[in-house]
């Protein structure tokens, strides 16, 4: 078994200067950061006193799982000899929130849509979907379904 470890830095810029004294004393916003790679801008959610211009851990989760889903469905077209010119998924989640402020994710739902070249590949192109939802790290990892509806597209 492989082993892939991973590093990220968080940094709270949200002191406004008396640090957390009071719940509406201070910032949700923080920076995200790699090594080597752009600074995401982050905060939370504006439900929960988070500026909107900047992109949330929902947001960020919704995304992991739309773009490890589109890197494995990828790969499989292209092994599968399937030409795919253009992709975009609008993914969708719902997330529960409970009466003492705790919550959890309910689902996700991905929904690709695919241009490929080669009208005679359409349905083993959406079968790929499948097998890319099987394959994704970050939807082996979470503890709630990750639905997908496709539509395929031709363009020579």
């Amino acid at each position: 078994m492989k082993h892939h470890h991973y590093k990220t830095s968080i940094e709270w810029t949200g002191n406004k200067g008396s640090g957390t004294s009071n719940y509406r004393d201070y910032e949700r916003s923080h920076t995200i950061s790699v090594e080597n790679k752009p600074i995401i801008e982050g905060s939370s959610d504006p439900a929960f006193r988070g500026d909107k211009t900047k992109y949330n851990p929902e947001e960020m989760l919704l995304s992991s799982l739309s773009s490890c889903h589109m890197l494995w469905y990828l790969h499989f077209c292209s092994e599968a000899g399937i030409i795919v010119t253009g992709y975009i998924d609008n993914a969708t989640g719902i997330m529960e929130e409970n009466s003492n402020g705790s919550g959890r994710f309910t689902e996700v739902v991905l929904q690709p849509v695919v241009t490929i070249t080669d009208k005679t590949q359409i349905e083993k192109a959406k079968e790929l979907h499948k097998k890319a939802n099987e394959f994704c790290f970050i939807a082996n990892s979470v503890n709630f379904p990750v639905k997908h509806t496709c539509e395929i597209l031709i363009k020579n």
